[in-house]
């Protein structure tokens, strides 16, 4: 919870103003205190709309874009959610006051770890997270309600869209190169996908194998 109410009304005016209206998204991004998931020497910018930089080379996305993430996935209280790409861990606090059960799979163990503690430390007791190659998703636990991707692919993996059940949506950020990216949202039908262009955006690349940092 943001404990500064200066700091709290200047955070969610920005979220109101990028379009973020969903009254569940708005109350768990006011409940998951972003600074918890940043870097101490960053602190001091934990509210303001931008990515930062954390472990591993990675960033934790800007505050309204996962806002607009999260809004679009329209997650429900039932839901089985697959995260491709941990990072932080802010994404998946966010998605676990929202949905039944949150799996999250992440390539560097770092990131897994640090996450992991600090899911511990919030008493965060429905993510499970896990070392793996995010773009084989996790067929053990298939199919999900929802899946959320936080990193750039060229196309959607065939892999994760058959890990979606009928009915379900996922979000990903689509595009070749760093510069040229679109947020897309797609919804599995009886009669094959729907896909939905929803904004320019920039993630670091979705990337094959698996990193044990020592």
């Amino acid at each position: 919870m943001i404990d500064d109410p200066t700091l709290k009304m200047q955070f969610l005016f920005s979220l109101r103003k990028a379009g973020i209206v969903d009254k569940q998204v708005l109350n768990a991004m006011e409940r998951v205190d972003r600074k918890n998931f940043v870097n101490r020497v960053f602190s001091e910018k934990a509210y303001d709309d931008t990515p930062l930089p954390i472990a591993c080379g990675q960033t934790i996305s800007q505050p309204t874009i996962v806002g607009i993430m999260t809004q679009a996935l329209q997650v429900k209280p039932r839901d089985k959610v697959l995260e491709v790409g941990t990072g932080s861990g802010y994404q998946a606090a966010i998605l676990s006051l929202l949905a039944r059960r949150v799996y999250t799979v992440e390539r560097h163990s770092l990131l897994v770890h640090n996450a992991t503690q600090i899911f511990k430390r919030l008493d965060i007791s429905n993510i499970t997270t896990i070392l793996s190659d995010g773009g084989y998703g996790l067929e053990q636990q298939a199919p999900f309600d929802r899946i959320i991707v936080t990193a750039a692919s060229d196309d959607p993996p065939s892999s994760l869209l058959s890990q979606l059940k009928v009915g379900g949506i996922m979000i990903i950020p689509v595009g070749q190169s760093d510069n040229i990216q679109n947020l897309i949202k797609i919804a599995k039908t009886d009669k094959g996908y729907e896909y939905q262009d929803l904004q320019p955006v920039r993630f670091v690349p979705l990337v094959a194998g698996t990193e044990k940092e020592q």
